[in-house]
């Protein structure tokens, strides 16, 4: 399988890059500087430096092509503005899914974040509170495309410590949690993996106890 990642140079895109060659799968992952290939490389995949917020359709479905599947991990990331909260969690999102369907990708999975639904409360931090719509406006344009096999994955609060291989994953509300980047990865690559099972649903992730693959099974139940 050859699987395109938005964002490759992420702290979860690098962990399921890793996760994905050592399967053997074929990965490609889009980065901004060329400086960040040499990270890729060490996770076995292929670079491909591609600025998503000045790049065309055409330019991204160019690196699409014969791909079986794409995922969009990327993000403005910490210290950026509300411009690019915009800019990023919502434009790249949408021309990375324009540029899919263009390419005749029609499995996509989108990292979003928890919360993303919702109007942000009053109080939240106004970055914060721009990074909350520009994902949920996004994940509105997702959904609304017939022309994808797309999948929304919503992550608790993300931390650095060692996975654990268990999850709690629903179509539902997981309620607040705290969830590794090392599972965030493993679930993506079992999602991956998931033919139907998964497909159009907008799921929550938090840390838990049951297994990833087995969580991921139980979707199509």
């Amino acid at each position: 399988m050859r699987i395109v990642i938005a964002g490759g140079h992420g702290q979860i895109a690098l962990r399921l890059e890793r996760l994905l060659a050592e399967r053997g799968d074929e990965v490609a992952g889009i980065i901004r500087r060329p400086g960040q290939a040499g990270d890729l490389l060490a996770a076995g995949a292929e670079p491909v430096v591609c600025d998503l917020e000045s790049a065309t359709v055409a330019d991204v479905a160019r690196h699409l092509e014969s791909a079986d599947a794409a995922v969009f991990a990327a993000g403005a990331g910490p210290g950026s503005g509300i411009d690019r909260k915009d800019t990023v969690d919502r434009g790249a999102a949408t021309l990375f899914a324009d540029a899919a369907e263009a390419a005749g990708v029609r499995r996509l999975i989108v990292v979003s974040s928890m919360g993303a639904d919702s109007e942000p409360a009053e109080g939240t931090d106004p970055v914060f509170a721009a990074y909350l719509r520009a994902k949920g406006a996004a994940d509105a344009d997702i959904r609304a495309r017939s022309g994808l096999d797309w999948t929304i994955l919503r992550p608790g609060r993300l931390t650095n410590d060692p996975g654990t291989g268990r999850v709690t994953l629903s179509p539902g509300s997981t309620g607040r949690g705290e969830v590794t980047r090392d599972d965030v990865a493993a679930v993506l690559a079992a999602l991956l993996e998931d033919e139907w099972g998964a497909l159009g649903l907008t799921l929550e992730l938090i840390g838990g106890d049951t297994p990833v693959t087995e969580a991921v099974k139980a979707l199509a139940d």
